[in-house]
């Protein structure tokens, strides 16, 4: 049975370690920093807070980290505006007048039409898509009947077989037997000298 190590980190102080961590990428600071202060608060080395950082806990926030880096660069920028007022004051100026150019004016009635397209176009491919699965049934219909009907021609074409040996046998008895009568019937001649058929 695995006990766990005395030393083992705990789900509240990697929350603690991840929150310092993050906090100190988010105003600038080092993470060098943030291990020596969760180190001072957990009685651990920075060494240690390090590791479990890099081996375990990064993993788990890498979307958080991600949102700090954002933020720090955003005070970055606030930074630097607040020292540079005049310059942000024109950048605010450019960007609300390329926004109001940007801006295209619609009527209410092109935008009422607009939608009325865009239902109607809606409902078309609801009824198209209706057609083809209407027409999808009929194909499965028709694929079904096809096969029904392949089968139908191979059994009739199975009983012209049939059928043809049996004429076909039937025709050589007939001409056995003709060949046979034939053989049978024999011709004498009379008294007159004329040919008699004799039969046996």
């Amino acid at each position: 049975m695995p006990t766990n190590r005395q030393d083992a980190w705990s789900n509240d102080e990697d929350l603690l370690l991840a929150e310092v961590v993050l906090r100190h990428i988010r105003e600038g600071g080092t993470q060098l920093q943030a291990f020596e202060e969760v180190g001072k608060q957990l009685t651990r080395t920075a060494a240690a807070c390090g590791f479990r950082w890099n081996s375990y806990v990064r993993k788990q926030y890498k979307s958080g980290i991600e949102l700090a880096k954002k933020q720090r660069k955003e005070l970055r920028k606030q930074a630097q505006s607040v020292a540079e007022p005049e310059e942000s004051e024109k950048e605010i100026t450019v960007e609300a007048s390329s926004q109001e150019v940007a801006k295209p004016k619609i009527s209410f009635e092109d935008f009422v039409s607009t939608l009325k397209s865009l239902y109607q176009q809606f409902e078309e491919s609801i009824d198209s898509q209706e057609k083809i699965q209407e027409l999808e049934k009929k194909v499965a219909f028709l694929t079904a009947e096809n096969e029904n009907l392949k089968k139908e021609l191979q059994t009739i074409e199975q009983d012209y077989k049939a059928l043809i040996e049996i004429m076909e046998r039937a025709r050589k008895m007939v001409v056995l037997q003709e060949e046979d009568r034939q053989q049978k019937v024999k011709f004498q001649m009379d008294k007159n000298g004329n040919l008699e058929r004799i039969e046996k």
